[in-house]
């Protein structure tokens, strides 16, 4: 092979690879250009979702948790247990406070509401000695009784969470951001507060009607317990 013909093949070789690269080049530079998202993941093509939805993921999403909120009653002084339903959450202050929000909501089943309406929760944080700290919007203290009615009211939210939450041993009840020292002028809020059980009121006893025909008391009213005999 002559050098002539040699360097014609050679200028002809060049020519063709140019060309491929030309071709070629916009592809290669797309490609360059994809987030990293696109090719992380496996098997999974560009179209994929980045982060795919797991089995069961609906399912824990819905989980929920009974509990029991205590509210003002008509028929006797102090409160009583309503049963409820809440969503579950892993977050201790979070579930706090949706047992809170349950409470401003009311009552359900002909109880009287303890909190306004109108309150917010703002905040809920727990320590690690067992307080924890609810933080209410102003409104929580535009209550509509006297001292009876605040007292219900502090501990609807005092007994609520402790009852509901072993991990809880005191509430300290705050006002837009701020310690007060009540929420009307009676019941103390300068210090964490515990639960005060002796104000679950018995639930009221069924009338005549429904009672079971023939059906006896399980004791005598008129008697004390332990009386002589």
């Amino acid at each position: 092979m002559t050098p002539r013909r040699a360097n014609v093949l050679t200028a002809i070789g060049l020519v063709a690879l140019l060309a491929v690269a030309a071709l070629t080049a916009p592809r290669w530079s797309g490609l360059l250009r994809e987030p990293l998202a696109v090719f992380e993941g496996g098997d999974g093509g560009p179209g994929d979702p980045a982060e795919p939805s797991l089995p069961g993921a609906d399912a824990r999403a819905e989980r929920r948790i009974n509990v029991r909120l205590y509210f003002e009653t008509e028929e006797s002084e102090g409160l009583l247990a309503e049963e409820r339903t809440i969503v579950f959450s892993d977050d201790l202050a979070r579930q706090i406070r949706t047992l809170v929000e349950e409470l401003v909501r009311g009552p359900a089943t002909g109880l009287l509401p303890t909190l306004p309406p109108e309150t917010k929760v703002l905040e809920v944080f727990v320590t690690s000695s067992g307080v924890a700290y609810v933080n209410l919007s102003g409104e929580a203290t535009a209550l509509p009784g006297g001292s009876r009615s605040e007292l219900h009211t502090v501990y609807s939210v005092v007994n609520s969470v402790v009852a509901n939450f072993p991990a809880v041993r005191r509430v300290q009840i705050l006002v837009e951001d701020r310690m007060v020292p009540s929420l009307a002028g009676h019941v103390d809020l300068s210090r964490p507060l515990p639960a005060d059980m002796t104000l679950i009121a018995l639930p009221p006893a069924p009338s005549d009607e429904e009672s079971p025909a023939g059906a006896t008391p399980d004791f005598t009213p008129s008697e004390p317990a332990g009386g002589t005999g």
